[in-house]
């Protein structure tokens, strides 16, 4: 290793986290309109385990070293960049390669850390913010006195969610798969256990059969049903991922009709550059006070080092973990 070049974590094949390998690289070249991050930690997402099993195609250009969410210090900056300047703590949403000792990330997708967060609370925000505020504040639209079910509560997406809901003034509900996840998150939302619990007699129950105004999905196809008959009027069913299935074989045409229903969802990686900075400028105006007064950060569930990449896709893989995994590089 040299002053010019850098360590980072290439997938050698699709497969399983033996295929994840470290190779030595030339150091990334800021351009126009980029920071070039010396990375001291980084976030570990669901997208980067589909990643590594090949079922997240990469877009035409984009690099294929994975690792969407970075957090470190500022060491060079492209021309026309002007909110950061060399030596500013920052996180940022990557277009990809954030598995490295350094990454470059467009400057509208970079945001200053509080003083008071430290570099692995801040590699835990990008991808997981990023995603909840697009698709909870800014599609679905969710404002304070409405009601939000989480599938998934106790992931990474799922603890930011209800995080936010807290703080901004929305009730929530939330499913996750065990008794432990219940009690890890029961300070931010009523937790059913879907294994156990029937969530929609759960929720219906405690709302008098109101139901709830937004629904943010991970699992897809299996809930598609009481997932609708749920919704109030007006009700948005948001899809983030769809972990139990893809293809739903029959739709409830009617009730979508007659609440006024709309179902949609998105995917960050697909995100113009141009939406990936309204995003951030949300999140600053929005969300940024809240972390400076010590709400919404982020919950991290385990740390490894830059040297245990394949323990921490294990740890991911298992689906146990309650919030983030981050990696620490230095």
């Amino acid at each position: 290793m040299t002053q010019n070049t850098m360590q980072q974590v290439i997938i050698t094949e699709p497969g399983g986290i033996e295929k994840l390998a470290y190779e030595t690289v030339d150091i990334p070249t800021v351009q126009a309109g980029e920071v070039l991050v010396k990375v001291h930690a980084f976030g570990i997402n669901r997208p980067d385990i589909l990643q590594r099993q090949g079922l997240y195609p990469m877009p035409k250009g984009v690099t294929p070293v994975p690792g969407l969410e970075v957090a470190g210090e500022v060491i060079a900056i492209g021309a026309n960049v002007s909110k950061f300047t060399v030596g500013d703590k920052v996180c940022g949403l990557t277009n990809g390669g954030g598995y490295a000792e350094y990454c470059v990330v467009p400057e509208s997708q970079t945001i200053t850390i509080p003083e008071n967060m430290s570099f692995v609370q801040a590699a835990a925000i990008p991808e997981t913010f990023f995603t909840v505020w697009a698709n909870v504040f800014q599609m679905a639209n969710a404002k304070a006195g409405e009601t939000l079910l989480v599938h998934g509560g106790a992931s990474g997406i799922g603890t930011t969610a209800l995080m936010l809901c807290k703080s901004l003034g929305l009730k929530s509900f939330a499913t996750v798969g065990s008794d432990e996840k219940v009690q890890a998150i029961s300070h931010l939302t009523t937790t059913i256990n879907y294994k156990t619990e029937n969530f929609e007699q759960v929720i219906n129950e405690k709302t008098n059969n109101e139901g709830v105004d937004i629904i943010l999905d991970m699992v897809g196809a299996p809930y598609l049903d009481q997932n609708l008959n749920l919704l109030r009027r007006d009700g948005r069913l948001v899809y983030i991922a769809f972990l139990g299935g893809a293809k739903a074989k029959d739709v409830k045409l009617g009730q979508i009709m007659m609440k006024r229903l709309t179902i949609t969802g998105s995917t960050m990686r697909a995100r113009t550059t141009v939406e990936k900075a309204e995003i951030a400028q949300d999140l600053m105006e929005n969300v940024a006070p809240l972390w400076a007064k010590g709400e919404c950060l982020p919950m991290i569930y385990k740390t490894f080092k830059f040297d245990q990449i394949q323990d921490a896709h294990a740890a991911m893989d298992t689906g146990n973990h309650i919030g983030k995994i981050v990696v620490e590089v230095i």
